[in-house]
């Protein structure tokens, strides 16, 4: 059996597996095995994923997978059906049709004769969603699993909807998504390669239409949420996740869900902690590599012993739209994660006040419909501006509670809860609540929120409309979080009835009339020092690559002095490169653009553009992905345009056009 600290072993590199599914579809995997597997079986470690291995996550993969195969794993980075070199249309996501082949992929690997029949499941965002997913159906070789920046509950806890708040991350990330799964595959791997791609362009569904005719908690989020059964999950889970990342929530709740489970967070965005930012990075190969040995080889690396949940405590900061690091200290609970830790309660008060004692209370809240646009993104992955900015333009137009300086540091660690009286003029209405670090000028950073639909304030299955002018109590939990406000500085509780561009708005404008509010803060004691350490990153040699075009990234807001629309307009460019190994030239360009009327929720409107490049042997290709979205009193609508060229003739068009009932939206 290999050990730890054995040599390196030889790596074969095969860039075009065949895996032959049931159906007789071929899915296409880039398989790294030690030379000597044939002899000397070892594990494998499968990431699973629609993003393309050829031109998509090629830079990750190279630092990762040839890292586990040279310690003695088969590491296979699998296309999903209908995406990258892989035949087939993709349905949907997480659909049963991908959980299957994962399922059977898996059985498929644990029967070659270089596989000692021991699987992992590994993936970050989509291949940490199906990880989970797949590990609830119990696949018998599937040992453990590695799961970053996912989530245990479709529903609440994705870009969809969040508090029942429809997400503008539905329009957009449906809009990538129909982008990534429409491209060709290399013409240099398939032969049929146009057949491929026209059949893609002709099938791949635009998804925002199929989601948002999900609006509640129905049967379609129920699949592949895990929390509906945390029971079936048999493997050993690894949870990581980041404080920059949109999924903030699913390491603790892995965690106290799962018996054995363990959990990592650090500062990070949406990336592996062995290259993301803001920086400390982490030793993350090296974490997963004990994770692995222990429960693919039965090595005893410790990995039992460690604490359940290891979190970076952050220093409190001044707010900014992106930070390369980000000062604080780890901490662990050897036990659970942060459901057991100790809270301070306290209480809204008419005036701004936020005190440990009991405050009449009695305030309207009724804010424009460009309230939050300090927000930043969902899900910060691009590296550019995206995180929340300074807090006091949104604050000046939402209602806030601020407490007298703090006579001592305040580490809060975990989820705030947030507990309102109150009473609305509309059947329909959102509320947004924050939770800010107030500096000695003035300047606000946002520790953490929270939405909620309050026609989800009861069930978020069954919604049901606000009674105008009834008096209700309701409850919402802010995102989970490790941050410490410093002595001195002040903590804010800021509450608003619109969060645009990160929400969708209610269709009217509604006034809110508050009549009592606490918020309870779990807090958590710290020397100072770090309670856990971690080695440094390690990895194997990065993706080799020539710049043609160099990646460029803005968000700048506007606002039109004549027709009073302000708006948020996003232009990515991912740049391009030639791949120095096989020469497949890909690039890509993406923008985004939000407009809103602050009298009229009804002026919202979303619109998204992708286009993509692929150059190979005289061969040019290009696609490009337009959508758009609006709303009235009653229904969302929604228009779409897919195109393709081939060395600069339009061989495809289509246009799609689409009307959804707002149901308690």
């Amino acid at each position: 059996m290999t050990q730890p600290n054995d040599p390196l072993r030889p790596v074969t590199e095969d860039p075009d597996h065949p895996i032959i599914m049931s159906d007789g579809t071929r899915l296409s995997a880039r398989l790294w095995t030690p030379q000597d597997a044939n002899s000397d079986p070892v594990p494998l470690i499968l990431e699973f994923l629609p993003y393309r291995k050829r031109d998509g996550t090629c830079a990750r993969d190279a630092l990762t997978h040839p890292y586990f195969a040279a310690r003695g794993y088969a590491c296979a980075r699998v296309d999903m059906r209908g995406n990258g070199d892989s035949e087939g249309i993709m349905e949907d996501e997480y659909s049963p049709q991908e959980l299957a082949d994962a399922v059977e992929v898996i059985q498929w690997a644990a029967a070659q004769p270089w596989c000692n029949g021991n699987v992992g499941m590994m993936g970050i965002s989509w291949g940490g969603f199906n990880a989970l997913q797949v590990a609830s159906l119990a696949p018998d070789a599937l040992k453990a699993i590695i799961t970053l920046c996912s989530t245990v509950d479709r529903f609440a806890d994705d870009i969809h909807y969040k508090g029942g708040c429809l997400l503008n991350e539905n329009l957009g990330w449906g809009a990538t998504m129909w982008s990534y799964s429409s491209r060709a595959p290399d013409p240099a791997l398939r032969e049929n390669w146009r057949e491929m791609w026209l059949e893609r362009l002709e099938h791949e569904p635009f998804l925002p239409s199929v989601w948002l005719r999900h609006q509640s908690r129905d049967a379609y989020w129920q699949h592949g949420s895990v929390c509906e059964d945390y029971n079936a999950i048999k493997a050993k889970v690894l949870a990581i996740g980041g404080w920059g990342d949109a999924y903030k929530n699913t390491v603790p709740r892995l965690v106290e869900a799962l018996e054995g489970a363990k959990g990592i967070v650090g500062p990070w965005v949406h990336k592996y902690p062995h290259f993301a930012v803001p920086e400390p990075r982490i030793g993350f190969l090296q974490e997963a590599l004990r994770w692995w040995d222990h429960w693919l080889k039965g090595i005893d690396t410790g990995v039992e012993n460690d604490p359940d949940y290891r979190a970076y405590l952050m220093d409190g900061v001044r707010p900014a739209g992106w930070y390369t690091s980000r000062e604080g200290r780890w901490i662990a609970e050897q036990r659970g994660a942060t459901s057991h830790l100790p809270v301070q309660t306290l209480h809204l008060g008419t005036g701004g006040v936020l005190d440990n004692t009991p405050q009449p209370l009695s305030d309207r809240v009724a804010s424009p419909a460009h309230c939050g646009a300090a927000a930043g993104e969902y899900c910060a992955i691009w590296l550019g501006p995206e995180m929340p900015g300074d807090q006091r333009a949104d604050d000046a137009l939402s209602s806030t509670y601020t407490s007298a300086p703090l006579t001592g540091d305040m580490n809060i660690v975990g989820a705030p809860r947030v507990t309102l009286t109150l009473a609305c003029d509309k059947p329909q209405a959102q509320i947004a609540v924050r939770l800010n670090h107030i500096h000695a000028d003035g300047a606000a950073t946002r520790i953490t929120y929270g939405v909620l639909n309050l026609s989800h304030r009861n069930s978020a299955a069954h919604p049901q409309p606000m009674t105008p002018g009834k008096t209700e109590e309701i409850t919402l939990d802010l995102d989970q979080t490790a941050y410490r406000i410093p002595a001195g500085d002040r903590l804010r509780v800021s509450i608003s009835t619109a969060y645009w561009p990160l929400l969708w708005p209610a269709p009217q404008a509604a006034s809110i009339t508050l009549s009592h509010g606490t918020v309870i803060v779990p807090q958590r004691p710290t020397t100072g020092e770090d309670e856990v350490q971690f080695l440094p990153p390690e990895s194997a040699a990065p993706w080799r690559t020539t710049e043609i075009r160099p990646e460029s990234h803005i968000r700048r807001s506007e606002v039109d002095m004549v027709t009073g629309i302000h708006s948020l307009v996003i232009e990515d460019d991912f740049g391009k490169l030639r791949d120095d190994d096989h020469g497949l030239i890909s690039g890509s360009r993406a923008s985004e653009r939000w407009d809103i009327h602050p009298d009229d929720p009804l002026s919202a409107r979303g619109n998204c553009d992708w286009e993509d490049e692929m150059e190979r042997d005289g061969i040019q290709l290009r696609t490009r992905a337009q959508c758009s979205m609006w709303s009235d009193l009653e229904k969302f609508h929604l228009t779409a345009k897919i195109e393709a060229w081939e060395n600069g003739t339009l061989i495809y068009s289509r246009d799609v056009k689409d009307s959804v009932s707002r149901g308690a939206l």
